[in-house]
């Protein structure tokens, strides 16, 4: 404005007068960038596969229901708008084409006579695609699982975070935050790595800004920001570089089913059809089973899937395209900003499973060796097996690669333990229908996690029997996974869920008991601790196991005998879950033993010949040798 009056002084006091008037007629004021308008994903990359991204924008100061948006920038042009009933929201379908470089894309968002302008980055794909980061995960690898809450405490300045809702923190109460974070989990790969483990898992890491119940982390409330809690966007960028340098993956927890009832798209909702809408509330009904009964009723599958889990969490609406558009992008995204090797999905069995196999292609078409496995926790191998990779001929196939393998673990290695001589048949048994999957390895094996009992409480607090089912975890079929606390006798039971999810012993300064130094630890403890580290450190160099196949024998007497072989390697499994010694012959066992001379038992070093004793309660592993 200055501007305009040196130049009036140059022209005609009538001239001027025009001028102003023209200006303030026709101009439009103009903000540089507008931070009160938000764009989701909070960015692209060139070059992608899923080049075709629908860009949410969202403002509670900004009416963006009549916003013409526009932007000029190289290989990038606008397909199409859409508004809501909400006129805080708009999307903008835009395309990506190869050409077009690393930079920042400018919206110019006009509303009546302002036009606001958003920076939003288009970025370098990461790289190392498939051998730095998105590499799977198999049967070769070995998974921790911890909750960064009740893990370690890396960073106590982030344990509270003004304008979050749950300002709890006390490490008395099982309902509170505790203060652990991402930061407290790489001060500890060292211990997690040197337990054999090659992958992490952590229960989600974004950002839940719930009233309370936060520790556990899935209900999202914002799919673009990392708990600050946890030290943020920086501290899981680091810590997926942590992971990397030293030749270990990670997985992400993923969340489709689901969101916090906090979460903006439930506060403030672009349209009412984002989330699936009762007159009253409707929880799920929990079958399963409503997805392939041939004899169901419409309505009882209806409520499967569209029902809430529970209050607190609002179920997603999978059929609306912009739900899925959401969603799709943001698992894309959060692969490639942060470096995610294997995908993890919560609640598996409650989403629509059409949407599923669209997001599990997804990501298969970006990333070729990204494997993806889901919580399917049902009631039977044949129901579990519908929602994986499997050998039905009928007219729903799953893609998804792997299970949560609850079977294993709920008619498996549970029963075998705790049944009497009679329940190892029930792990034979459920093992043996394993022709139903198309891969039975990428099943996630595991003996407890944050929603369960404790497996050393399941077992009834005996260190052998742990011992077995953690030798057991080891050389089975399936990918291993480890709840953090096993490997240190931490029990619990899940009633209530809070005191499965205790503090890991040493995660905190003062803390008496500290299992990363071992100090204070039992004899037991300590013995459990090296017990899952030599097993664990066994498996990484064990091709049978990490690549080979199965065999196994029909049990007799609570004796089960299995085993793990490739042309390189023959380890025989003898799990003797009777309460007697048993003695073991080769020559009853020729189809796998044929041509070996006796072995070696795995965790003791000593040598056996052809004939040998299993004590009871115990899982004795031989290497045979020739």
């Amino acid at each position: 404005m200055k501007n305009l009056f040196r130049i009036g002084s140059l022209i005609t006091a009538f001239t001027l007068i025009l001028i102003l008037s023209s200006f303030s007629s026709n101009a439009k004021s103009f903000n540089t960038t507008e931070p009160n308008i938000k764009a989701y994903p909070s960015s692209w990359f060139v070059q992608m596969k899923w080049n075709k991204v629908q860009v949410l924008l969202r403002s509670t100061s900004v009416n963006l229901s009549n916003a013409t948006i526009k932007l000029n920038y190289p290989g990038v042009k606008i397909n199409k708008v859409h508004n809501f009933s909400n006129s805080h929201y708009v999307a903008v379908d835009i395309e990506i084409a190869n050409t077009a470089k690393p930079g920042i894309i400018a919206f110019d968002i006009t509303t009546g006579a302002v036009s606001n302008k958003l920076e939003w980055p288009l970025q370098s794909r990461r790289p190392g695609k498939g051998t730095q980061f998105a590499q799977g995960v198999n049967q070769s690898d070995f998974i921790y699982f911890l909750m960064p809450d009740r893990f370690s405490n890396g960073n106590a300045t982030n344990d509270r975070i003004a304008g979050l809702k749950d300002q709890s923190l006390n490490r008395d109460s099982i309902y509170d935050r505790h203060g652990g974070d991402l930061q407290g989990v790489q001060n500890h790969l060292d211990y997690i790595q040197g337990m054999g483990a090659t992958t992490l898992w952590m229960t989600p890491v974004i950002e839940n800004d719930m009233p309370n119940r936060t520790e556990h982390g899935y209900a999202f409330t914002d799919h673009y920001t990392i708990e600050k809690r946890f030290g943020g966007d920086a501290a899981y960028l680091q810590l997926s570089d942590a992971l990397h340098k030293r030749g270990m993956k990670l997985i992400q927890d993923a969340v489709y089913n689901h969101v916090g009832l906090y979460h903006f798209l439930v506060q403030d909702a672009p349209d009412p059809n984002w989330v699936h809408q009762w007159p009253t509330y409707t929880q799920t009904n929990y079958k399963e089973q409503t997805f392939f009964d041939p004899y169901k009723a419409s309505v009882n599958n209806k409520r499967m899937e569209a029902g809430w889990f529970v209050p607190q969490m609002p179920d997603m609406n999978h059929q609306s395209e912009f739900v899925a558009q959401f969603l799709i992008q943001h698992a894309l995204w959060s692969i490639e900003t942060f470096g995610i090797d294997g995908w993890r999905i919560d609640t598996y069995i409650y989403n629509d499973v059409n949407f599923m196999n669209r997001c599990n292609q997804a990501l298969v078409d970006e990333y070729p060796k990204m494997t993806s496995f889901g919580e399917c926790w049902t009631n039977s191998v044949a129901n579990q097996a519908y929602f994986v990779e499997n050998n039905f001929n009928i007219p729903f196939k799953s893609n998804l690669q792997g299970a949560v393998d609850f079977q294993t673990l709920f008619n498996g290695i549970q029963p075998a333990l705790n049944e009497g001589t009679d329940g190892v048949n029930k792990l034979y048994n459920t093992l043996s229908n394993d022709f139903m999957y198309k891969d039975p390895t990428r099943n996630v094996i595991f003996l407890d996690n944050h929603d369960m009992s404790r497996s050393f409480s399941t077992f009834g607090n005996s260190v052998p029997k742990l011992k077995m089912a953690i030798a057991w975890l080891m050389t089975c079929r399936g990918i291993p996974q480890l709840y953090y606390g096993t490997e240190v006798l931490m029990k619990g039971f899940s009633n209530p869920d809070g005191l499965v999810r205790l503090d890991f012993p040493g995660g905190w300064a003062g803390d008496q008991k500290n299992t990363f130094t071992e100090m204070g630890l039992t004899p037991d403890e300590k013995e459990m601790v090296h017990y899952v580290k030599k097993l664990g450190n066994f498996r990484k160099t064990a091709s049978s196991i990490t690549g080979g196949k199965m065999t196994q024998y029909v049990p007799e007497n609570g004796l089960y005998v299995y085993f793990r072989y490739d042309q390189k390697q023959t380890i025989m499994c003898v799990m003797n879950t009777s309460s007697t010694d048993k003695n073991i012959d080769f020559v009853n066992y020729t189809e796998r033993t044929a041509g070996f001379k006796g072995g070696m038992d795995i965790v003791s070093g000593e040598k056996t010949g052809t004939k040998c004793t299993v004590p009871a309660q115990t899982l004795k592993l031989i290497e045979l040798t020739k």
